[in-house]
């Protein structure tokens, strides 16, 4: 019996919120909170209209200001905090976690909003050179909080999305029902969805088009490999989505993965596009418009990734033109009781069952239910001990069951292709 906040409104958010209604045997109260206060508004009202028992209430916030986010904390008083806000709000949303003792859980790791900032660029220039990745999100800003946490007797859980988050408890339990070692990990993401537009992104397109457009990264003998973005191109034949391109990224769980798992030799993270998405996004980037350092125009400055999201449908309206299935999951290769082994466990979602069920579509669904869950074992106690932690550091059995339980259900196959 818990009241949980959470800070965000976006497609994503929806879900999860949607999703902790339809668990109301953990969550019993909920408070929405967002810098757009009408869109939480909207959101209650259509969940209470739905006759939801759970109790729930709105706040606006400024997810930027610490103090603004203690002031709505500690009058609150919630069980845990879960932020489905930006990436970039995630340290002052922790700080304010750890100020007003209560455990905190996110879907995606800290990146700068201004990647020109001087006090940021000289620690993240130094971390290139030692890590060997140039990617502007990583893991250490936030692993910096682990002893804080400890001290506080408080739980952050990371990245419990979809990849982030539920490819990671896949690595877990592989490990722990089918290999004695894992040698390689493949992580594939795949969006077989049509939205029936010329452009437009899976999710907020700001984060998304940084992320795609960046170098790619693989780990590799515990050390990273870095590539030119796209540079990498693989085609495989999905389950019931078919044969796709499918492009080598930099991904945060491989960071993880690699320092909670340092047996493994490989880890690689790999996306699919259509020509399409790539050509828009190229001409995009050739003319400045995915440059997140700031321009005047008419005497005013604006940064073009920020009025790029502007111009582009917003990914919560996306649901109902959407057609088509998600596949995402990951291979191993690995060796049980002396012998060879592979392994694929993946989820298939479909893009129009989600909006039937939510009114989503599947990018958000996928992210938004494992949010709810990670949220739920934190609260429940099941994932709960002090410090800083990301989904492939608990029991992955629970986070398993509740991913059947909750609309993400998994399939292990025993005998899958292998990514060359």
């Amino acid at each position: 019996m818990a009241r949980l906040l959470v800070i965000g409104c976006g497609g994503v958010a929806q879900v999860a919120i949607r999703k902790c209604c339809q668990n109301s045997g953990t969550f019993t109260e909920l408070c929405i909170a967002s810098r757009t206060v009408s869109k939480c508004d909207a959101l209650k009202d259509k969940i209470e209209s739905e006759g939801s028992p759970v109790k729930i209430t709105t706040a606006t916030v400024d997810a930027d200001n610490k103090e603004d986010l203690v002031k709505l904390i500690s009058g609150y008083k919630p069980d845990a905090v879960l932020n489905v806000a930006l990436p970039y709000q995630d340290l002052t949303i922790m700080d304010a976690c750890l100020e007003c003792k209560v455990d905190y859980i996110d879907t995606a790791n800290y990146e700068p909003e201004d990647t020109d900032d001087p006090v940021w660029r000289e620690i993240y220039e130094k971390r290139c050179k030692e890590k060997g990745f140039t990617a502007y999100f990583d893991y250490s800003w936030q692993w910096a909080y682990d002893q804080k946490f400890k001290d506080a007797g408080l739980t952050a859980l990371l990245g419990t999305g979809f990849d982030p988050g539920v490819t990671s408890v896949f690595v877990a339990y592989a490990k722990k029902h089918y290999f004695d070692e894992i040698d390689t990990v493949d992580i594939l993401d795949c969006n077989g969805g049509d939205y029936g537009y010329p452009f437009a992104t899976n999710f907020n397109p700001e984060i998304n088009l940084r992320e795609v457009s960046a170098n790619g990264s693989y780990m590799e003998n515990g050390k990273w490999v870095e590539t030119k973005p796209m540079e990498i191109k693989r085609e495989y034949d999905f389950p019931e989505v078919g044969m796709k391109d499918m492009y080598l990224l930099h991904h945060e769980e491989i960071e993880a993965l690699g320092k909670n798992f340092p047996e493994i030799k490989r880890i690689r993270f790999f996306m699919t596009f259509g020509q399409s998405y790539l050509t828009h996004m190229k001409c995009l980037e050739n003319v400045g418009m995915l440059s997140t350092s700031p321009v005047m125009f008419e005497g005013r400055e604006i940064v073009p990734i920020q009025f790029l999201k502007a111009l582009l449908p917003d990914p919560a309206s996306l649901g109902p033109r959407t057609v088509g299935k998600t596949n995402i999951g990951c291979i191993f290769t690995g060796k049980k009781d002396g012998k060879e082994k592979t392994l694929y466990i993946y989820n298939v979602c479909d893009h129009q069952e989600c909006y039937k069920e939510l009114g989503s579509q599947a990018i958000s669904y996928t992210t938004g239910v494992p949010a709810m869950i990670g949220t739920s074992l934190v609260i429940n106690g099941i994932w709960k001990k002090p410090g800083v932690f990301t989904t492939d550091e608990f029991d992955p059995d629970p986070y398993m069951d509740m991913l059947n339980k909750f609309g993400l259900p998994w399939v292990v196959d025993e005998d899958p292709v292998l990514v060359p």
